[in-house]
């Protein structure tokens, strides 16, 4: 069974930081990710890495967040600095990338960031 566990999210300041790892068990995929989905908007891609660390980020988003995975402890992790209001959204976490999306989902965890 595949599970994808997301923690992390909350409430923060804008300029503020969080940190948010998503541990995956079930399934061992070469590219992990994070998208996020605001109130009213589509879904969209924040960031994904490889198993050889190779990243991949939304353009609007580089030199702010960071996207990372621990292999051995199956887990990826997101560090988002400078948060902005604009970031307020649901971060959702994937695993096995299958054409333009992940086929596997975490359930999501609010990030809220205020002005």
């Amino acid at each position: 069974q595949v599970q994808l566990v997301e923690s992390g999210g909350g409430l923060v300041q804008a300029g503020g930081s969080l940190r948010l790892p998503c541990a995956v068990s079930g399934v061992n995929s070469n590219t992990m990710g994070w998208f996020r989905q605001a109130p009213g908007k589509q879904r969209e891609l924040v960031a994904t890495i490889t198993r050889v660390q190779t990243t991949n980020y939304a353009e609007s988003l580089k030199g702010r967040f960071t996207i990372s995975r621990d292999n051995a402890k199956n887990t990826v992790f997101l560090q988002m600095n400078n948060l902005k209001p604009e970031d307020t959204a649901v971060y959702y976490c994937g695993s096995l990338w299958v054409g333009d999306s992940f086929r596997y989902w975490g359930q999501g965890t609010q990030v809220t960031v205020s002005s």
